[in-house]
């Protein structure tokens, strides 16, 4: 499961353009904390810190314990962050509050175990990933890190689906109307091509002998016309 992080932040009492840009240029990034039946409270985190947490690639799904500075101490996670488009940084981030029965619909990371042992690798064939990760409903107090996908029984031609992974306690699919393919295990993409390159051929052969079946009726065709003509001239 993941582990909180202890984050610091500023309550901010001014909102709007003008206060967030001085915000930024004092190295802090403007914050929203909302949810849990409470007003929503404006607040600044620490640029670098944030960036930490962001360059882990998990921020989405990390647990935050936020320290106020008015003292207030809660639980969020980020919901959603806002990057510069051109310079590429941290503008603005939404954080959830959590209470200890909340739930949250987070990406959780995939990690395939067994790759070594799948018959259908063992044979050529190739690990073919169609979800890096999926969306789970999980208790937000205990959200994992990321989940394992064995793969260690798949054929050729086989695949692993979502209903297929053994799930944490109380953790859930976000989708329920289908049943998502998670990785599938196909031929390399030389024998496929070969394969096609194998169907054309045999469909150009075909082409080709109707081609002269065609020219050897219509020659025939032509050959019997002059000796009719010849019996009525004579007649």
């Amino acid at each position: 499961m993941s582990e909180a992080n202890i984050l610091k932040g500023e309550v901010r009492e001014n909102t709007g353009k003008s206060f967030t840009k001085s915000t930024r240029k004092e190295g802090n990034i403007p914050c929203i904390i909302y949810g849990d039946m409470k007003d929503p409270v404006a607040v600044n985190i620490n640029s670098i810190s944030a960036l930490k947490l962001y360059n882990t690639g998990r921020m989405l799904t990390t647990l935050l314990d936020l320290e106020l500075s008015n003292g207030d101490k809660m639980k969020v996670i980020p919901k959603d962050i806002q990057i510069d488009p051109v310079k590429d940084n941290i503008i603005h981030i939404d954080l959830l509050r959590l209470s200890a029965d909340s739930r949250v619909s987070v990406e959780i990371q995939v990690n395939f175990i067994g790759e070594t042992d799948s018959p259908g690798i063992k044979t050529g064939g190739v690990l073919t990933v169609t979800r890096y990760s999926v969306e789970l409903d999980c208790p937000a107090l205990s959200i994992p890190k990321s989940i394992d996908v064995d793969i260690s029984k798949l054929e050729m031609g086989e695949s692993v689906k979502l209903s297929d992974v053994t799930l944490p306690e109380d953790v859930n699919p976000v989708i329920t109307d289908r049943d998502i393919t998670i990785a599938s295990v196909t031929a390399p993409v030389e024998e496929i091509e070969e394969e096609i390159i194998e169907e054309v051929s045999e469909e150009g052969e075909d082409s080709i002998e109707g081609e002269e079946n065609q020219t050897t009726d219509g020659a025939e065709d032509s050959e019997e016309t002059p000796k009719d003509s010849k019996e009525e001239s004579k007649e």
